[in-house]
């Protein structure tokens, strides 16, 4: 089987790559910029810098390459920019989607498409499959639009959602909240966590397997995968510090309304996984196993 990554150069796509050439999958991956992954010279991967909102590009490039599934990993996820920036945040995560899936639609292609807790309000999460969205911000009305596109197309499809994703990138500068926690307390510089919103971190890794679980049990239809602890961002950035060795003294708690940022972000979202336990055998680690296996991985 041949797999297209979108945005395999992202903290989910580099793992994602990795996870499939370890099962024996052929994988291409397009992303933004150079390949960050040249380096491992990776048998059986082969990589293109394409931009998804070049229809015509996007196009030439699956038609060429005749993927037999395509997992759409790219996206503008940058909250509070996708709100300041709404034109663009629509035409990365609606209009290149809707390209994919006309694209998809002439080779008959299996898509797998990324989406996010952040379609849902917060009142009363954590949320299943069957729970009805209700953005409060433009990145989550963007991936609502974008699932809509994708169910209703003529494809085969999966819509995989999941919440607040951590690792440690191959690359720097690449950010999650890991990585921003780490840093910035590595520099005994401060920052502020809050303290008011709820959420289930996702390993990378997990998601990862997740996602090839999909594809290897041949699912369909919606499933949310995350981590199955409900969390605030304060707690899990105290927990990576101490894993870490890092001064928590540094962490300050505070209140949504105290940061001011320009996206609404929903209180408690967070997922319930029972469906993705039952059906592909997903397991997620614990908070705390991912911390200390990021930790290892850093010293390694």
């Amino acid at each position: 089987m041949k797999i297209l990554i979108t945005g395999a150069n992202g903290l989910l796509g580099q793992c994602l790559v990795r996870q499939a050439i370890a099962k024996n999958y052929k994988v291409a991956g397009i992303g933004k910029g150079p390949d960050r992954l040249l380096s491992a010279n990776l048998e059986g991967y082969a990589y293109t810098e394409l931009d998804i909102t070049d229809g015509a590009a996007l196009q030439n490039f699956i038609l060429a390459d005749q993927p037999d599934t395509i997992v759409h990993a790219a996206a503008m996820t940058q909250v509070d920019a996708c709100e300041l920036n709404k034109p663009e945040c629509y035409n990365v995560n609606v209009t290149a989607t809707r390209f994919l899936i006309g694209a998809a639609e002439e080779i008959r292609a299996k898509l797998i498409f990324l989406s996010t807790d952040f379609i849902f309000d917060g009142q009363k999460g954590p949320y299943g499959e069957e729970d009805e969205p209700s953005p409060v911000n433009y990145y989550g009305s963007a991936k609502l639009a974008a699932e809509k596109a994708v169910m209703e197309s003529k494809l085969e499809w999966v819509i995989i959602r999941t919440a607040l994703v951590y690792g440690i990138s191959q690359t720097p500068g690449r950010r999650n909240i890991i990585s921003l926690i780490t840093q910035n307390l590595e520099a005994s510089k401060p920052i502020r966590m809050v303290d008011d919103q709820w959420r289930t971190p996702t390993f990378v890794q997990d998601l990862a397997k997740g996602v090839l679980l999909v594809i290897e049990k041949n699912a369909r239809g919606v499933f949310h995968l995350s981590g199955d602890q409900l969390t605030t961002p304060y707690d899990m950035a105290v927990a990576a510090a101490k894993f870490f060795g890092l001064d928590d003294s540094l962490i300050e708690r505070v209140s949504s309304d105290e940061l001011h940022q320009p996206a609404v972000r929903p209180p408690r979202t967070g997922f319930i996984i029972d469906k993705a336990k039952k059906t592909l055998g997903f397991e997620p680690v614990s908070l705390e196993r991912g911390l200390q296996e990021l930790y290892l991985d850093q010293r390694d």
